[in-house]
Formats: C-alpha cells, sequence, structure tokens
C-alpha cells in the first residue's frame, strides 16, 4: 500500500515527528508545496489521500485553504491535518472549524501522533467511501452532493454514465484491462467537469457507473465533451483489427457467441427545470432511468429527461428524453 501525502510548509524539512509514520509505509509519495495555491494545483494534477498543514508557518491562509478545500465536492474528501510544535488552542479551534480532520500538536507524543494520523486515515477510507479503483467519492458523498444542490434552490442537472459493451471486454480482455477501461473513463469525467463545470462533480457509483452534477447550463457542453473524449480514447483499448471492423467476437449474458460492437457511453440526465426535486434518491432514479433509456440506442449519447411534473392540459408524455449524441 502507497499513500501519496502533500506538505504544506515553508521549512525544508519535514517534521521529524511524523517522519516515522511515511517510513512505515512503503512506496510513499510526499511532496512539499510552499504555498496553498500549490497544493490546490497538486490537488487539480493527480490524486492525494492526506494533506498535511504546518500550522506554525502562514497559518491564516492555511485556514482558508482548509475551507475551501472543504467546500469543493471533489477535494472536501481528502483528509487535511494541521500540525504545529506548539498548542495554541485558538489555532486548534479555528483549525477545527474551517473543516480540519485532526490537529497535531507538541503536547501529543510521537507515538500518539502516528495513531491519530493512522485513525484519519482509516476514517476517511471507512466514512467516505471512496472507490479504490478511481480514488473518486462513493455513493453517501453523491447523495449528499444532490441534497445540497436541492437545499440551494439552483437549477442543476445529474448525469448517470454507463458504459455500454463493457461486460463483454472485461470478460475477454481479464479484470486488469477492465479496471484500467474503468480508470480511464474516471479520469475523463473528472477533467472534462473540472475544466468545463467550475462546480462540477463526480462520483463513481459502482463497476461501470459514474454519475455527474453539474449546473445546468454546463449539461450539454460537458456531456459532448465526454462522449467526444470517450469516443477518440476508447478504441485504442483494442487491436487495430478490431477497431477497423467496429466490432469483435465475444460471449453476451446469455452464453452465446455474437459479434459485439465496441465500448460506447451511454449518459442520462435529469434537471429541475421543469421537476421539483425533494429527495435525492428520486434524483438517482429518474437519472438510471433515463440512463436505461439512453442504452436502448447505439452508440455514444447521452439523453435528458424534458418531462414535467405537472403537464399542461392536453401533453402527452414522450418516451423518456431528447437524445444528442454530441458533437463529432
Amino acid at each position: 500500500m502507497s499513500l501519496r501525502v502533500l506538505y504544506l510548509s515553508r521549512a525544508e524539512r519535514f517534521p521529524e515527528a511524523l517522519e516515522g509514520f511515511l517510513d512505515a509505509v512503503p512506496g510513499n509519495y510526499l511532496r512539499r508545496c510552499d504555498t496553498p495555491e500549490e497544493v490546490e494545483h497538486a490537488l487539480q494534477r493527480g490524486i492525494v489521500e492526506l494533506l498535511l498543514i504546518d500550522a506554525d508557518r502562514g497559518f491564516d491562509a492555511a485556514a482558508d485553504l482548509c475551507t475551501r478545500l472543504k467546500a469543493d465536492p471533489f477535494n472536501s474528501v481528502v483528509p487535511i491535518v494541521f500540525f504545529s510544535r506548539e498548542h495554541r488552542m485558538e489555532q486548534i479551534a479555528t483549525a477545527f472549524e474551517r473543516g480540519a480532520d485532526e490537529f497535531l500538536s507538541g503536547t501529543q507524543t510521537g507515538r500518539e501522533q502516528e495513531l491519530r494520523l493512522r485513525m484519519v486515515l482509516e476514517r476517511a477510507a471507512r466514512d467516505v467511501a471512496v472507490n479504490p479503483t478511481t480514488m473518486l467519492p462513493g455513493t453517501k458523498i453523491i447523495q449528499l452532493d444532490i441534497q445540497r444542490r436541492i437545499a440551494s434552490g439552483e437549477k442543476f442537472a445529474v448525469c448517470y454514465a454507463d458504459i455500454d459493451s463493457f461486460k463483454e471486454f472485461n470478460d475477454k480482455h481479464s479484470y486488469h484491462r477492465g479496471d484500467r477501461v474503468i480508470w480511464i473513463v474516471s479520469s475523463i469525467l473528472r477533467d472534462i467537469v473540472r475544466r468545463l463545470s467550475h462546480r462540477g462533480f463526480v462520483g463513481h457509483v459502482g463497476g461501470d457507473d459514474f454519475i455527474f452534477t453539474l449546473p445546468v447550463e454546463d449539461l450539454e457542453s460537458v456531456s459532448k465533451a465526454i462522449i467526444d473524449t470517450f469516443d477518440t480514447l476508447m478504441p485504442l483499448q483494442y487491436p487495430r483489427e478490431d477497431r477497423e471492423r467496429g466490432h469483435y467476437l465475444a460471449e453476451d449474458r446469455q452464453g452465446s457467441i455474437r459479434e459485439t460492437p465496441l465500448m460506447s457511453i451511454s449518459i442520462g440526465c435529469v434537471t429541475n427545470v421543469h421537476r421539483r426535486f425533494t429527495h435525492p434518491a428520486r434524483v438517482s432514479e429518474l437519472a438510471n432511468e433515463m440512463k436505461s433509456y439512453a442504452k436502448t440506442f447505439p452508440g455514444s449519447l447521452y439523453v435528458v429527461d424534458r418531462r414535467r411534473d405537472v403537464r399542461p392540459e392536453g401533453a402527452v408524455a414522450g418516451r423518456g428524453g431528447t437524445r444528442e449524441r454530441g458533437s463529432k
């Protein structure tokens, strides 16, 4: 097991009292950052499992950073631990008020600090339910994000993404290559949502199912970019002859050998433009329904639920939504 740690401090040397903790974790990765901006840049560039903050240098800026990260759906899952060589109660109280997960001070022994760090990481793994393959937030955090958007009154979209023909690929090429596909898709979603939607969020339901939420005005551009990127990168996971044919022979769910198309992505989207949501479970149910509807069409596409809670007199319900293939 490796551990990817960021350490915010202007001091060149990592705290001696904490070196034993990292030494006990083989293959750990430690990066020191001089400024909060450098930390945020590092978080955008890759997966981080622990943020340690030197409270003795630039505490006010570090506390502001903690507030921003805990308010960010992408980074709120990263455990934040402050460290001080002194015991300043005012700093400790402020850090916890800003969302810190732990505060290590000079009154604690090295052994106690090590145990506290281990407990922080165990709580993060247990309570946050981050998916181990993609390091994206799981169902619990997805539900919290949807609930927060409902409470805010904003116009938002919840999109359920599923990889078509993934099981056949996984069965033929092994779970190792299947996990790589899952990781690639998670990177596509995370990078595009971050780039095109300032207040977007991505979660991993499990398997090849993902959910992303974002302001409704970002729905079209994000969905089209995801489809374009997926359709560009995913054929590269196949041998050249399969790419040229556009299909390959594989066993289906009934055990029969048939021509199987290359993987595509289906995205089902629901919004509160014409609906009023009160519970995240209902939103997830409708998004899953729209995803299933999207999968009835070949190729990569997204569908948007245009139905209303109350239809005008004489209106007729449609099949479920408007389908879009994205820009080509």
